[in-house]
């Protein structure tokens, strides 16, 4: 019955509160977490730079302090605000007959008051609104003391600033030189938020420890444990803003307000768009070579030579007519943009380009760590999820309800294998019925293809049965994208249903299981149409007069005579910039507003127009926020993000412009999610994480199986490996001359099936033998129409290309691992220094203090000396209460000479 849903001002990064437990139904929560006992209680914080109110700006509403950020004495901050809906009985009349609302309502408000004691008790101090309608919308003001931050930051061991303070080392020497004129020629660049007044010096810090405050640098108790709540005017200034797309991110100021988990994607986001920056240079450079080289492109110009006209079989049975080859030069001359020797290198350029982001990443990580003093942070034990003690609950009391006494203590106490069977089936089934829903789709648009390709090919209208390719392939294009759009969101949800089915024990468990199985329906369904595009179109065709039917009539739909590697850039095109531009974009700038409105537009419609004395026209801070979108997770940021990765890496070969895409939608995302978060979402829980967590795991993983599969798309897909085997085998001059005459077979047009002739033919000479894309033997052959030499040539570098490519860049990359340290030299040095300085601070604190106890020790002694004998009995009292005094000094020294 208490559970996070929001957030408020944070007093501190991730600081949890134990609540005390008169019912078992109130759980461990965040300080800078939000509470929701049952009674529909929300929290919310300052958030939106739009609603930000200065004292200054709005009065005192019924005695609580000006611009909303403290309480009525105007001394106490508001730390965290919780909102809840009340509605008082519905007559006061008639005690007697209760009716059900009220019963409920009265339910609910016991327990909000045993919720807000069990606050108190904590030492959480509240401040409460006047009921004073018949329904409405009332807010709790909480204030965090001393007493209980210092108490949770030392139960969290977090780390504080001591009094030490050091120099950062530096690398000197060239290096040195090069970053001091880079920060000068990027100064322009640089965000003009507050930095430290020396950037080279940096605090010890040590976790937090009431018995040891005399080491840290506690200059006002009141900032110590800083909420950094203004920073949010700098954010929006400087980073939440479009016109500051050109800015570098102030990720300090964003973990400082934000905490550390939301810092360190934000610092993931703009590494990963920074290194965006030269794939997509290269990529242009790619794309440019394929435009330049076009007119030279032997195979495209014997492929538009008209006078060598190639008489090509039909595309389809009856309705088709023979055709020249000479008519798809446009497409043959466009496949080349993409299919030439320099998008080869472009793959390998690619793959190690993952390897340096990852290790990059890696670096920046540690270096973060270091400077916000997470390089000590350990897993902490969670507490279980209520969900999952509640189906424990219900476990004891039905093994009590049966008296099963021969179950171990263990196994009352904790879910088994045998409690999720059920679960884990559901999920198994579900998961395996939705990557079939996302096969079927892609079957579906095949049949879509073929279908209308054939309905299309009758048409008596001369220019649309010219266009039918490029007819069918865009409508079936967006065809796959609506579908991809709608079961993403789909599937979002079932992923959601099927990770609560599990209960796994704690968030993070929750958050990881919701992650894989969300990716994986994801990744499925992104990509579903496009490996169909890739590997399986033109594959099972069959060849004239034995052709492969999906339906009665209907031929399984064959690639465009250059190829289908122009066909899958076009795919991966359309849906990867539908889904940046609808989904990243408008998806994510629509919906919330539409939220937002239908949540104004209910809570208007609900509460009754009442005259309330004590109401100030002006509404304060938490009022406003409380109109914000609740904060649901970095799920959703990490998973466009991911997707996208995938577009840029795995299919690189057929579409070298994917960097350049993805490099202009991040410089829109990283300002879309800093507005969002600024400004529509309520403040999220500072959470204190070290990593990106499994998100790093699935990067590597997708780096990896991008080597994969670009190996396949260059020998399988493109005409790489075909061109190679015929100039280096059996071009006679060494050239590409004849190339399109190799690739193309003979077939006898007798040999044709009954009724598959074409019924009218436009060609004035008869048609003897017809070509089509294959390495076949010819009709005159001992063995017409079996797979020739040249076929089991070509198969057999294929393959011997993708072993090579992919160990030959496998171990590019691992050289990469290799030689890049996942640590910084400089951090790795400065934390032995600081772990040593640490040493020495507390030796030399305990040593200074040992002395002043000793020096008292010796005053005494010196006094005790010369003092006569009739004043023995008050120094004789003197020495007892020096005594007492020298015990309590020991004793508190004796706690700190461990180090």
């Amino acid at each position: 019955r208490a559970e996070s849903i929001g957030s408020a001002s944070s007093i501190s990064n991730s600081k949890y509160l134990t609540v005390p437990q008169t019912r078992p139904s109130v759980h461990f929560g965040r300080i800078n977490g939000a509470f929701e006992p049952s009674g529909r209680m929300e929290t919310h914080n300052n958030s939106k730079i739009n609603n930000y109110l200065d004292g200054t700006q709005v009065g005192a509403r019924g005695g609580t302090s000006p611009g909303g950020k403290h309480f009525r004495d105007s001394k106490r901050k508001v730390d965290y605000v919780l909102a809840y809906h009340y509605r008082k009985r519905a007559s006061q009349h008639h005690h007697s007959e209760q009716h059900p609302l009220d019963a409920l309502e009265e339910e609910r408000r016991e327990q909000r008051e045993e919720y807000e004691r069990n606050l108190v008790e904590a030492g959480l101090e509240i401040e409460k609104d006047i009921e004073n309608k018949s329904h409405g919308l009332s807010f709790v003001r909480i204030h965090a003391p001393w007493n209980v931050l210092s108490r949770e930051a030392e139960f969290l061991k977090i780390k504080m600033p001591t009094k030490k303070m050091y120099e950062i080392k530096e690398e000197g020497g060239i290096l040195k030189k090069l970053y001091e004129i880079w920060h000068k020629a990027t100064k322009p660049l640089q965000p003009k938020v507050p930095q430290q007044n020396n950037t080279k010096m940096k605090s010890l810090s040590y976790p937090f420890s009431r018995e040891k405050i005399y080491l840290y640098n506690i200059k006002d108790k009141d900032t110590f444990f800083d909420n950094a709540t203004r920073s949010r005017i700098l954010l929006y200034r400087e980073w939440a803003r479009y016109g500051a797309f050109y800015k570098y991110q102030p990720i300090d100021l964003i973990r400082k307000y934000f905490g550390e988990k939301i810092g360190l994607y934000f610092a993931w986001l703009g590494l990963y768009t920074e290194f965006l920056i030269p794939s997509s240079v290269v990529g242009i450079i790619v794309f440019l070579y394929g435009c330049i080289t076009m007119e030279s492109d032997i195979p495209s110009k014997e492929m538009c030579d008209q006078e060598k006209a190639f008489t090509m079989c039909p595309l389809c049975d009856k309705s088709c007519d023979y055709w020249n080859l000479s008519t798809a030069c446009a497409t043959a001359r466009a496949s080349h943009l993409f299919d030439n020797p320099a998008t080869v290198f472009f793959s390998v350029f690619m793959a190690l380009w993952a390897t340096m982001f990852l290790e990059q990443w890696k670096r920046l990580q540690m270096r973060l760590g270091y400077f916000w003093d997470l390089t000590g942070l350990e897993e902490e034990e969670e507490h279980p999820r209520p969900e999952y003690e509640t189906k424990v609950r219900q476990k004891k009391l039905k093994n009590e309800t049966n008296k099963k006494d021969n179950i171990d203590e263990d196994e009352k106490e904790k879910l088994t294998w045998r409690d999720r069977m059920p679960g884990y089936l559901v999920n198994v089934a579900s998961i395996l019925f939705m990557i079939t829903l996302t096969f079927s789709a892609v079957f579906g648009v095949t049949v879509y293809r073929i279908t209308t390709a054939a309905a299309l090919s009758i048409s008596k209208n001369e220019s649309t049965r010219s266009n039918v390719r490029v007819t069918v392939t865009a409508t079936a294009v967006i065809i796959n994208l609506v579908v991809i759009l709608i079961l993403d969101e789909i599937y979002g949800a079932v992923a959601k249903w099927l990770t609560e089915m599990e209960v796994p024990k704690t968030e993070k468990t929750f958050e990881e299981r919701l992650i894989l199985k969300a990716f994986l329906l994801k990744f499925v369904n992104s990509y579903a149409p496009i490996f169909y595009v890739a590997f399986f179109k033109g594959r099972f065709v069959g060849r004239p007069g034995s052709y492969v039917y999906m339906f009665d009539g209907y031929r399984m739909e064959e690639c465009a005579p250059g190829g289908c590697l122009m066909e899958l850039c076009i795919q991966l095109s359309i849906i990867m910039l539908g889904k940046q531009l609808i989904q990243n974009n408008l998806f994510e700038i629509g919906i919330p507003y539409l939220k937002k409105l239908f949540r104004k537009l209910k809570d208007e419609r609900t509460e009754k127009k009442e005259n309330d004395s004590n109401h100030s026209k002006h509404p304060q801070q938490w009022d406003l926020d409380y109109m914000l979108e609740p904060f649901t997770g970095l799920t959703p940021e990490y998973m466009e993000m991911i997707i996208q990765f995938g577009f840029v890496t795995l299919f690189v070969a057929s579409f070298p412009l994917a960097p350049v895409f993805a490099l202009l939608n991040n410089i829109i995302e990283v300002r879309l999610d800093a507005k969002k978060f600024v400004s529509e979402l309520r403040r999220p829980d500072t959470v204190r994480e070290k990593d990106i967590g499994i998100w790093y795991n699935i990067l590597s993983g997708i780096g990896k199986f991008s080597v994969i599969i670009n190996a396949f798309v260059i020998s399988v897909t493109s005409d790489f490996i075909p061109r190679l085997v015929y100039q280096y085998a059996y071009s006679q001059n060494g050239t590409m001359h004849g190339f399109i005459n190799h690739t193309l077979s003979y077939f006898n047009v007798s040999h044709l099936k009954a009724g598959t002739q074409p019924d009218i033919s436009q060609f004035e000479q008869e048609v003897i033998f017809c070509r089509y894309k294959d390495y076949r033997e010819p009709p005159w052959s001992p063995n017409p129409y079996e797979f020739s030499k040249q076929y089991w040539s070509v198969l057999s570098a294929r393959l011997a290309f993708v072993i090579l490519f992919q160990n030959l860049v496998m171990f590019l990359s691992a050289l990469v691992d290799w030689m890049i340290p996942d640590i910084p030299k400089d951090i790795s040095e400065q934390i032995k220094k600081e772990k040593s300085m640490l040493v020495d601070f507390f030796l030399k604190e305990e040593h200074e203090k040992l002395k002043l106890i000793e020096s008292f020790i010796m005053r005494d002694k010196h006094r005790n000396k010369g003092e006569t004998k009739g004043r023995r009995n008050r120094a004789a009292s003197f020495c007892q209460f020096s005594r007492s005094q020298r015990g309590s000094f020991t004793s508190f020294s004796s706690q700190h000479t461990e180090v």
